[in-house]
């Protein structure tokens, strides 16, 4: 299981086609704090119907699309 499959749920669940999400709801959502790591474990979310798209250190958010 993958340290941030709470997070991998709850965006599987959500259901809209492109939405953001900041890195603190990313926290709460995950449980766990956000960290260079989630570049690696990003590449899992295909299996939940979705993929990362921009990832914004400025904005601190990241974007997600449905596939």
């Amino acid at each position: 299981m993958s340290k941030f499959n709470n997070l991998w749920i709850w965006i599987s669940k959500n259901g809209e086609e492109r939405f953001k999400l900041t890195f603190k709801q990313i926290e709460n959502i995950a449980g766990i704090p956000i960290d260079h790591s989630f570049l690696t474990y990003k590449k899992e979310l295909p299996e939940y119907g979705y993929k990362v798209g921009k990832i914004s250190l400025k904005e601190q958010t990241v974007s997600f699309k449905k596939i």
